[in-house]
């Protein structure tokens, strides 16, 4: 356990500092009406961890198996997703009375992410079969 979890702490390491890089290139490439930097760490850990999941479906000893696995989802993607910041801007959109923003950041987040998840997830069957 102490192994899998010093793993699991260098992955979110790993994916914090992944997810400073994109959101700071983010906000100097993209718009400012909506956190884009947040929903595209979103989408691409969602998109990730579909593809982790599906792989592992098709294929439980895929990837290296259940160590790597754990690195990867729980620690990589795991400090790499920013949920915590995409409800905190959220509520900061919404508490400056800016209810579109903060209602299509909800929607976009939601429906993008879902929809990266799958399709990851497709892919990973598709490519460990």
């Amino acid at each position: 356990m102490l192994k899998l979890s010093v793993g699991v702490a260098i992955g979110s390491a790993i994916g914090g500092v992944l997810r400073l890089w994109l959101t700071t290139w983010a906000a100097g490439a993209l718009p400012h009406n909506l956190p884009l930097g947040t929903m595209a760490v979103n989408i691409a850990g969602s998109l990730g961890i579909g593809v982790m999941a599906g792989v592992v479906e098709a294929n439980p000893r895929a990837l290296g198996g259940p160590m790597v696995q754990h690195v990867v989802m729980a620690g990589v993607l795991g400090g790499f997703t920013t949920f915590s910041a995409f409800s905190l801007q959220t509520l900061l959109l919404a508490q400056r009375e800016r209810w579109a923003d903060a209602a299509g950041n909800v929607l976009l987040s939601l429906v993008l992410c879902l929809a990266a998840v799958w399709a990851g997830w497709q892919v990973g069957r598709l490519t460990a079969s």
